[in-house]
């Protein structure tokens, strides 16, 4: 969205700190935050943080074609500038400004959170909605208070629906999310364990889940996976809807489709696993509460995608890799692995790396994980890292672990059968997609 500078004042109450005698405040201009992607007659908002600092750039801004710059410094003038804005803080500007765009384009505002399967049911969430609505989304997992601005500025005028996908790592950080998107509608998707390293507990991941709920209107609603640890911990006098697993009847799981019945309807998902009719409720629910026809709910379901690392599915030479890499807790990593194990018949592998921010019972984490796999049998287990050593130490299974990527794809070259389907799943810091590249490599030579 295109300001021009009375609207900037009006919307900051801010300082100009310079404007020479040719400044049009009429005149539209975009914003950038980043000078590599700055147009010529951009005004450049430079943020900082603790390792990086955009004020550095202003000078390249300028020579970039900026028509002018914020500064969180006074001291910062630079006279080849149509203006110069002086802001406190850029970040917290940057904020006001999404909030002032939210606000005049006014969209419904459906905010999702949760430990995992956040993602995913913003995508489903978007599916759903676009069906009846203008429907804007969070690009990927764009999820932080950069993510949010940067959801809001390019939300287009005529947008009627905005889906914003909140993270965090502490408390406090959705609270912020919340107060400059003012949800319609607030989702948990789940708490678990995941971040338990940064916040000691689940109930403090469960208190800082729910501050979606602090600035959700009054007459909106909220809707969630049903838990004690959440109802405990949301403070929302709204109206509310708790979803559980049970009340979705006659599950059918195949290899590529989930079909269950929810409320007198049959729905259908094009994705496995019962953790995707816990995210399918949670999109339905929103959609029934805003209009949203079954019908129209239905094909919605059935558009949707997942992202990339989420269930990818890639055939090399024989061997299908399904590659889940894009994160992993113990909730997500039991849950993927039930659907693996429950859909693909033998010969499969398993492929199973670190669980990142688990604080210090990570290792026991690691090892349920490998009690939970002495369940089964005929399977190989794979392991990279040295927390998942201890899923391969704690398994009746057959495995092998390694230290590395390159170790474990050259095993499977080596050592796997044409016809086996292999799960990799693991935190995104093990940059799983390596070993599909060098299983392709190894292939090659």
């Amino acid at each position: 969205m295109q300001f021009n500078l009375k609207e900037i004042t009006k919307a900051l109450e801010c300082e100009i700190l310079y404007k020479n005698e040719l400044a049009n405040d009429e005149i539209l201009f975009d914003i950038s935050t980043d000078t590599r992607k700055l147009k010529q007659g951009d005004v450049y908002l430079p943020l900082r943080g603790e390792n990086f600092d955009g004020h550095n750039f202003i000078d390249k801004a300028l020579s970039s074609g900026a028509r002018g710059y914020f500064t969180q410094d006074k001291y910062k003038i630079n006279q080849e500038a149509d203006f110069i804005i002086y802001v406190p803080n850029a970040l917290v500007a940057y904020l006001k400004l999404a909030n002032y765009i939210r606000n005049k384009i006014n969209p419904l505002v459906v905010a999702i959170t949760g430990s995992c399967g956040k993602t995913t049911t913003k995508e489903m969430l978007y599916r759903v909605f676009s069906t009846q609505y203008r429907t804007y989304k969070t690009f990927l997992n764009h999820n932080n208070e950069i993510g949010l601005c940067e959801t809001f500025f390019n939300m287009p005028t005529n947008c009627e629906v905005c889906i914003v996908e909140m993270g965090m790592r502490n408390l406090g950080e959705i609270e912020l999310l919340s107060n400059y998107s003012n949800p319609d509608i607030g989702i948990i998707s789940n708490i678990g364990s995941a971040h338990v390293e940064r916040l000691g507990t689940l109930k403090n991941i469960a208190i800082a889940k729910c501050e979606i709920a602090k600035n959700l209107k009054k007459e909106g609603l909220f809707i969630g996976v049903e838990s004690d640890n959440l109802k405990e911990n949301l403070n929302y006098e709204g109206k509310k809807i708790f979803t559980k697993l049970e009340d979705a009847k006659n599950i059918e799981i195949a290899i590529n489709s989930t079909k269950f019945d929810y409320k007198g309807e049959t729905w259908e998902i094009n994705q496995p696993g019962e953790y995707n009719v816990s995210n399918a409720m949670l999109a339905i629910e929103a959609g029934l509460s805003q209009g949203i026809t079954p019908q129209n709910i239905k094909k919605g379901l059935l558009a949707y995608k997942p992202i990339e690392k989420r269930w990818e599915k890639t055939e090399i030479k024989g061997l299908t890799f399904i590659n889940d890499s894009y994160n992993a807790n113990p909730e997500s990593m039991n849950a993927v692995l039930k659907t693996f194990l429950k859909i693909y018949p033998k010969p499969i592998t398993l492929v199973l790396g670190d669980m990142g921010e688990l604080g210090k019972d990570e290792i026991m984490y690691h090892k349920q994980i490998g009690e939970f796999l002495s369940n089964y049998s005929d399977i190989k287990l794979l392991t990279v890292g040295n927390l998942a050593k201890h899923i391969a130490r704690n398994t009746t299974l057959e495995s092998v672990a390694f230290e590395n990527n390159e170790q474990c794809a050259k095993y499977i070259v080596e050592n796997t059968q044409k016809g086996t389907t292999i799960l990799l799943k693991a935190s995104r810091s093990m940059k799983f997609e390596q070993i599909i590249e060098m299983v392709e490599k190894y292939d090659n030579d």
